[in-house]
């Protein structure tokens, strides 16, 4: 198993991870934001457990689909965190087509809702860029 294959198996671990946050006693608080920070519905869960899966099938079948899976799931996370922070919603879970722009804003919890896809996105997008073919 190659190192990208590893890091794909590291990336389904961290998405099931996430789509369990909403079900782990204590994690969210009474407004329903998991760390006070973001709420997380079906939808996201639905993307985490199929991001996840398709992390782990990648790692399963080769290196290719490995690079593969970290250069476009990279690119969409990526996309997905920047977008949050110029609207307040992501485009992955549909959240811009069931809410109102909230516009741009940089405050302490616009940017920490969007740290993780920005930090996943872009971590796996330099390592699939990176990667030997």
């Amino acid at each position: 198993m190659t190192g990208l294959q590893k890091l794909c198996i590291g990336y389904f671990v961290a998405l099931m991870i996430a789509a369990s946050l909403n079900y782990i006693p204590g994690l969210t608080n009474e407004n329903g934001l998991a760390f006070g920070i973001f709420a997380l519905d079906l939808y996201d869960d639905a993307l985490h457990v199929a991001s996840a899966l398709w992390a782990l099938g990648a790692a399963l079948v080769s290196h290719r689909a490995a690079r593969t899976f970290l250069i476009l799931f990279g690119a969409a996370y990526l996309a997905d965190g920047v977008f949050g922070i110029f609207t307040g919603y992501g485009f992955l879970d549909l959240g811009i087509f069931t809410h109102d722009s909230l516009g741009f804003d940089l405050s302490l919890p616009r940017i920490l809702a969007n740290v993780p896809h920005l930090g996943l996105g872009g971590i796996a997008l330099v390592a699939g860029l990176r990667a030997r073919t």
